[in-house]
């Protein structure tokens, strides 16, 4: 569990970085958690985007994801969602940690 000044440094940091990933009206697929997945552990912090065609709100779908693939939400804000999972061998926000 992070406390808000780790979740405040968390959203400086995603704040430059670009949407990597996005969620649409076929939903969060097997393929689309892997992706996700793969892309916490690549990167421990990454941005998605809910489409407005998805049948859910970006609040639900972080909520999901987050129980799915056990990772932090960030940030919720309108149709995008920030994610982060630490990486214990390479971490590159130990100093925000």
């Amino acid at each position: 569990m992070l406390t808000s000044n780790q979740r405040a440094s968390l959203r400086k940091c995603a704040n430059k970085m670009e949407t990597i990933l996005q969620i649409g009206k076929g939903g969060i697929l097997d393929t689309s958690i892997k992706q996700i997945n793969d892309a916490l552990t690549a990167r421990e912090l990454i941005k998605i985007r809910v489409l407005d065609t998805a049948e859910f709100s970006s609040r639900e779908a972080a909520n999901e994801i987050a129980s799915k693939i056990n990772c932090e939400v960030i940030q919720v804000i309108g149709s995008r969602i920030v994610l982060f999972r630490y990486n214990e061998k390479a971490s590159k926000y130990d100093e925000f940690l």
